[in-house]
């Protein structure tokens, strides 16, 4: 039950700066001393002296947990290189290649017995030109395809093996304790 003082002259107030950086009545001093010098100094428990917050810190006591988590990073590391060159491969190639040539065919024939004004001599001769294709061979070059590169990125998993420690909170007890337990937190061993 709150009790509601009367305000007199001789009060004054306090400000108390460190609770949540807002200032906040510390306490209601009597200037004349009366009732010890404070009249609200326990104001819901804000306001206690030292001793009296020791004392309440003790019966609602906190253990905080904690645990590790990963942190993943990836960095762009040089895996290799491509070298892409061009190498010159000789190999043998036969080809046929169909060539023509002429010949001379000498045909006789018979003649019967003909008179002729030709007188008999050695000197009377024919030529007759013989040719044939002969193969010439040289060569040119072709644009045979084309090779391009690029690259790509291609995503792929990796699996990452790590082990975490975490803190769970255990409890001993000495003598007759009764523990409860909020079935909502994380379990206690």
């Amino acid at each position: 039950m709150l009790r509601l003082m009367e305000w007199q002259e001789d009060m004054e107030i306090r400000w108390h700066p460190q609770l949540y950086k807002q200032w906040l009545v510390d306490s209601i001093i009597d200037k004349t001393n009366k009732n010890g010098g404070k009249c609200m100094n326990n104001f819901f428990g804000l306001f206690a002296d030292e001793n009296e917050k020791a004392q309440n810190n003790h019966e609602n006591e906190k253990l905080r947990l904690h645990k590790e988590e990963l942190d993943i990073t990836k960095n762009k590391i040089a895996a290799g290189e491509v070298t892409l060159q061009k190498e010159v491969i000789e190999e043998q190639q036969t080809v046929d290649v169909p060539v023509t040539h002429e010949e001379v065919v000498i045909e006789r024939r018979a003649i019967d017995n003909e008179l002729s004004n030709s007188s008999i001599s050695d000197e009377e001769t024919i030529h007759i030109p013989v040719s044939e294709e002969q193969v010439q061979v040289s060569k040119h070059t072709v644009t045979t395809g084309e090779v391009s590169a690029y690259k790509r990125n291609v995503e792929e998993t990796q699996h990452v093996e790590e082990t975490l420690k975490r803190e769970e909170a255990h409890v001993d007890t000495t003598g007759h304790v009764n523990i409860a337990s909020d079935d909502t937190a994380s379990p206690i061993d």
